[in-house]
C-alpha cells in the first residue's frame, strides 16, 4: 500500500530543476483522470490541460519572447521535458461564478502536481506576466472564454541532497468565526 494522502502532501515540494525524463502520455492520462476528481460545483469541468513536449516548448519560447517584445526564443520552457499548460475554460453558469471556476482549474493543477510528485516525478508550477499575453494565448490555441493559469513543469527528480521545506504553522492560518 502506498503512502497516505497526508503523507504525500507532507512530502510534496517544488522541483525547480528536473532531469530529461517525463511520464508518458498514457501515464499522464491516468494522473489527469485522478486529478479530475477535484470539487467542481455543478460539475462544469471549467478546465483543460495542454501537453507540451519537444518542439512545442520551442514554440512556447518564441511566444514568450514575442510577448516581451524580444526576438528569438526564451529557454524557459526547455527547463523540463514536459510542460502541462493549465487552462481555466469558463462556462456560462448562473450558479457558479468565474472565480469559483478558476479555483476548480487551480485545484486540478494542484492535485495533478501532488499525484505526479507521489508517483516520483519532479514538478513545479510556473507562471509569469506573459501567461496572459496574446502571443502566448495564441500559441496555446486559447478561446475567448479561456485563460492560461501557468504550466506544470514535469521531469525526473534529480538525485542528491534535497532542500528542506519549512513546516507550516497552522495556528497562524486557522481560526474560529468571531462571536457576537
Amino acid at each position: 500500500m502506498g503512502p497516505s494522502a497526508l503523507e504525500a502532501v507532507r512530502a510534496r515540494r517544488s522541483w525547480s530543476k528536473v532531469t530529461d525524463v517525463a511520464p508518458t502520455h498514457e501515464e499522464l492520462v491516468t494522473f489527469v483522470s485522478a486529478a479530475g476528481r477535484v470539487a467542481d460545483h455543478s460539475s462544469l469541468a471549467p478546465w483543460r490541460l495542454i501537453e507540451l513536449r519537444g518542439d512545442d516548448r520551442e514554440r512556447l519560447g518564441r511566444a514568450i519572447n514575442k510577448s516581451n517584445g524580444d526576438k528569438g526564443s526564451s529557454s524557459k520552457p526547455l527547463r523540463a521535458p514536459l510542460l502541462i499548460a493549465v487552462v481555466a475554460s469558463y462556462r456560462k453558469s448562473d450558479k457558479v461564478p468565474r472565480w469559483e471556476q478558476e479555483a476548480v482549474a487551480s485545484g486540478i493543477a494542484h492535485v495533478l502536481s501532488l499525484v505526479l510528485d507521489e508517483a516520483g516525478w519532479g514538478v513545479i508550477w510556473r507562471t509569469g506576466h506573459y501567461t496572459r499575453s496574446k502571443a502566448v494565448a495564441k500559441a496555446h490555441g486559447l478561446k475567448k472564454h479561456e485563460e492560461l493559469l501557468g504550466w506544470l513543469y514535469v521531469g525526473g527528480k534529480p538525485t542528491g541532497r534535497l532542500g528542506r521545506r519549512k513546516p507550516v504553522d497552522a495556528r497562524h492560518h486557522l481560526s474560529r468565526m468571531p462571536q457576537d
